[in-house]
């Protein structure tokens, strides 16, 4: 099942790299990262709950929470810190991959 989330703290093509790097390892397949709206947009085919709840832990522990969540000020700044660095290995590994 094809499905489609808004995700937050998704700022530019290292972040794109990085989820779509972990997603991939993570076993997912057919991911897209929309950047053209916001809160951006990550397409990913999911299979049950279990997936899905897979995913959802994938992209947090990157910094990416889903943009709904409910989330504190401390916990929010973690998550932004982690997807500042996130983001900055993405492009890192679009340099080296070039």
């Amino acid at each position: 099942m094809i499905s489609t989330f808004e995700v937050a703290n998704i700022r530019c093509g290292g972040c794109v790299n990085t989820i779509t790097k972990a997603l991939k390892e993570a076993g997912f397949n057919e991911i897209s990262v929309d950047l053209s709206c916001e809160p951006r947009k990550v397409t990913v085919d999911t299979v049950d709950e279990a997936q899905l709840a897979h995913f959802i832990t994938t992209l947090r522990k990157l910094g990416y929470p889903l943009a709904n969540e409910a989330i504190g000020k401390i916990d929010s700044a973690g998550l932004q810190l982690k997807s500042f660095v996130s983001c900055a290995v993405g492009k890192f590994d679009l340099v080296n991959d070039n």
